[in-house]
């Protein structure tokens, strides 16, 4: 099933999911992107379900859903463990489907993306999940373990479904890479911040700075940097260069603290408030000094 047409067709050259729109427009307005990620099944479905919401609702402006998988191996070991509860409380692909569905249904205008290993949709069928995945009102999947070189067969049925494909490009990518990458990416560009799994750092190292740079050279669209962010600061920081900062694991964390479901869900959303504080203090206080690579106002040259 795909995504009906709009009445009004959308501009050539416009974004087309609720991500692009998003992004596009906090970037209109000169303000960053705060995307969240949450483990689809963790603590509990039904926890699980009253946390994007609430995240959505005190300032989260994109939704990735993790799903569940049992070898999750760019996933350090807080996201590890949210993995392994969501698991044992039996969640599955189906079910972070269905949790789409029930989210969707009620915040119908939150961006939602799935992160999912490749493994559970290649049992699915690429087409089959993509259309599943359309039919739960998903906007973009984001698959860490597809190499871009094999990754075409997904694109073209994640396309064929109004999905974005969104890639991610780390500081070891060759600048050749970067611009095969991104020329085929949709929603944004994942800028990993550094090299190894995610999990919070006690500081950022400044290999995505010269990254972002890069990836700029090369596409309009919004890049976000993720990986190792977990406190205000840290995000702060990291808006004084990219559209958006993406934070899971502090969340996460709070995930496996054993909190009653709504002191659980009051700590995630403060959480998140501060972060999106952080992001616009730092949107509004950027200087030069801060940005030793010349990235900065983070508006993005024309690509070549």
């Amino acid at each position: 099933m795909r995504h009906p047409m709009p009445t009004n067709p959308v501009p050539a050259g416009a974004p087309r999911t609720r991500i692009g729109r998003r992004l596009a427009d906090l970037r209109a307005r000169g303000e960053k992107g705060l995307i969240v990620y949450l483990v689809a099944g963790d603590p509990d479905p039904e926890t699980s379900l009253a946390l994007p919401r609430a995240v959505a609702e005190a300032g989260a402006d994109v939704i990735e859903l993790g799903v569940p998988f049992s070898d999750p191996l760019a996933d350090g070991p807080v996201i590890q463990a949210g993995t392994a509860r969501a698991l044992r409380a039996g969640m599955t692909p189906a079910g972070v489907l269905g949790l789409a569905a029930r989210l969707r249904a009620g915040s119908p205008a939150v961006p939602l993306a799935l992160m999912t290993y490749v493994n559970p949709v290649l049992r699915i069928g690429y087409r089959r999940f993509c259309a599943q995945a359309a039919a739960a009102g998903v906007d973009g999947l984001i698959v860490p373990d597809l190499p871009h070189e094999e990754a075409g067969e997904l694109r073209e049925a994640a396309r064929a479904e109004g999905l974005d494909l969104i890639p991610l490009v780390a500081p070891t990518t060759p600048p050749e890479r970067v611009a095969a990458i991104v020329r085929e990416a949709g929603g944004f560009v994942y800028c990993v911040s550094l090299t190894g799994v995610t999990g919070p750092r006690e500081t950022l190292p400044e290999g995505f700075i010269p990254l972002v740079a890069e990836v700029r050279r090369h596409t309009e669209l919004p890049v976000a940097v993720g990986f190792g962010i977990a406190t205000p600061a840290q995000a702060a920081r990291v808006a004084r260069v990219a559209d958006g900062v993406i934070v899971g694991s502090a969340l996460v964390r709070l995930c496996g603290e054993g909190l009653p479901p709504e002191r659980l869900v009051e700590e995630a959303a403060a959480l998140v408030r501060a972060l999106k504080a952080a992001l616009r203090a730092g949107a509004d206080d950027q200087s030069p000094e801060d940005s030793p690579e010349g990235l900065l106002p983070s508006q993005p040259p024309q690509p070549k």
